[in-house]
């Protein structure tokens, strides 16, 4: 058992599985309810990074190698059979950095990369990734204009308090992208883009066609801002299974071998 996945039992059963990895400041629970809409053809695995929610008490990664690096060790099992990335914001560039960490060493590599919200990494970083030197109302003020926090935060201080040290770790992370190789992967990589994002535009999202040799690109335009996923999660689901849907077959030939097989 992995401290990254909260299901107790992560035995493969053939299925198409969907690792996803939150924005910063945010936790496993951004995905609470996506196994229930995108239905049985897809496990969906919400990663569980330390530092937030049932992992509080546990030191935060500011460093985005050392992180990518855990992450690999941690999910190395469970990545032995056909699986995608998605990543939100931040873990876009986390779901990315892992995927290039996998290839360096010869590992297994997702069907596809779905990555939303975040620019292409050779782009210059967005003001707010350095908001970790920012003083807590300048951070806040940052992260409202973005849609970054719910209204319930603005009106209990003390959550606040405790969320703002999170999102500051988190953009520290954000500001080692420039360490993420950039290789173009050999996966196709499917982009989504909020159509009122004021922290990413659509053609900066684009731009992460340069990153894939598959020639199997593409973006995916919803409707919200940056955190779409949330604001907008029905509209945005319903897109996104329609790109999980041409992996779905490919993942039940590829897992047959991998049901009923033994586990530790």
């Amino acid at each position: 058992m992995t401290r990254y996945l909260r299901r107790a039992d992560t035995r493969h059963d053939g299925r198409l599985r969907m690792f996803c990895f939150p924005y910063a400041g945010g936790g496993a629970s951004a995905y609470a309810g996506w196994q229930r809409w995108l239905g049985d053809g897809v496990e969906v695995l919400p990663v569980q990074l330390p530092g937030r929610e049932g992992r509080m008490s546990e030191p935060r990664f500011t460093d985005l190698p050392a992180l990518v690096a855990d992450l690999d060790r941690e999910l190395g099992e469970q990545l032995e059979g056909p699986y995608v990335l998605y990543g939100h914001s931040m873990g876009a560039l986390v779901a990315f950095a892992l995927a290039q960490h996998r290839r360096a060493r010869g590992e297994r590599l997702p069907l596809a990369l779905l990555l939303g919200a975040h620019r292409a990494p050779h782009l210059p970083a967005p003001p707010i990734t350095h908001g970790y030197v920012a003083d807590d109302m300048e951070l806040v003020r940052g992260l409202a204009a973005l849609g970054g926090l719910p209204r319930v935060l603005l009106d209990r201080p003390e959550w606040l308090a405790a969320l703002l040290p999170v999102v500051r770790g988190d953009l520290m992370l954000c500001d080692g992208a420039g360490s993420v190789d950039r290789t173009p992967l050999p996966v196709p990589l499917h982009t989504f883009a909020g159509a009122d994002d004021r922290l990413v535009t659509v053609p900066e999202i684009q731009e992460w066609s340069l990153y894939s040799t598959n020639g199997d690109c593409e973006t995916v335009v919803v409707p919200g801002g940056h955190f779409f996923i949330r604001d907008k999660e029905s509209v945005f689901l319903d897109r996104l299974s329609e790109v999980l849907s041409r992996y779905t077959d490919i993942a039940d030939l590829l897992g047959m071998d991998l049901v009923g097989a033994p586990s530790d």
